[in-house]
């Protein structure tokens, strides 16, 4: 087992490291939270959960420029092609391996679309990830509400690490984050998508205090641009 090292780059943008990269969601130009610079990042693996502007970010950008490989739903992964970068699509249930890298795609319950110039293309589904790295299995669950069968992604995947959107309005609010962190019983939790613009303010010690008198889950609230290690 390895050690991953995990930063959060604002909103539900994260960079996993051990022998390789991976971006998840890469929303930085345009984010107020995001710690770096589209150029500053070079990753491996680039991992889109949906469509929207605030998730595929600069996906497009730094594939062309890094060539790193990127995963996403089928629908989302044509859209990126159709813009002369390689993408590879897949679905729900399915995994691809990626140089020792597991990206298991899991539900998600939201909408999807990409807007991209004024214009709104079909996204296909939302989706989260399970990425096993370094040994380890890591949840993102993307944008979404709880459902029941988190449950389910607690109980195949085991995810020491989940990192869960509490923003309320568009995602879970912390009430419904914490009935998430039931369901999946992960080791640790790491709140996301809440605060990044006044919409979706939230109080992040109010969830940690919820979970942390309930369920047997560490709760660790990071700073955009801290890292944490496994």
């Amino acid at each position: 087992m390895a050690d991953v090292k995990i930063t959060w780059l604002g909103h539900a943008a994260f960079l996993l490291e051990a022998e390789k990269k991976v971006l998840i969601d890469p929303f930085i130009s345009g984010n107020p939270m995001a710690p770096f610079n589209p150029e500053e990042l070079n990753p491996d693996i680039i991992a889109v959960t949906h469509g929207h502007r605030d998730h595929f970010g600069d996906t497009i950008e730094i594939g062309k420029r890094t060539g790193c490989r990127i995963i996403s739903i089928h629908e989302v992964a044509n859209y990126i092609k159709s813009k002369g970068v390689f993408a590879e699509g897949m679905n729900k249930g399915g995994t691809v391996h990626v140089e020792g890298i597991a990206l298991t795609m899991t539900e998600a319950l939201h909408s999807s679309s990409i807007e991209a110039s004024g214009f709104s293309f079909d996204g296909g589904c939302p989706a989260g990830f399970i990425i096993g790295i370094g040994g380890h299995s890591i949840y993102h669950a993307g944008d979404t509400g709880v459902f029941g069968d988190m449950q389910l992604i607690g109980e195949l995947y085991e995810p020491e690490l989940a990192l869960l959107p509490i923003g309320d309005r568009f995602t879970m609010g912390i009430k419904e984050a914490l009935k998430a962190v039931e369901l999946i019983r992960p080791k640790i939790v790491v709140p996301m998508h809440y605060s990044t613009f006044d919409i979706i303010k939230q109080d992040p010690e109010e969830f940690k205090r919820a979970v942390e008198a309930k369920v047997d889950t560490k709760v660790i609230i990071m700073k955009p641009g801290e890292s944490i290690e496994l």
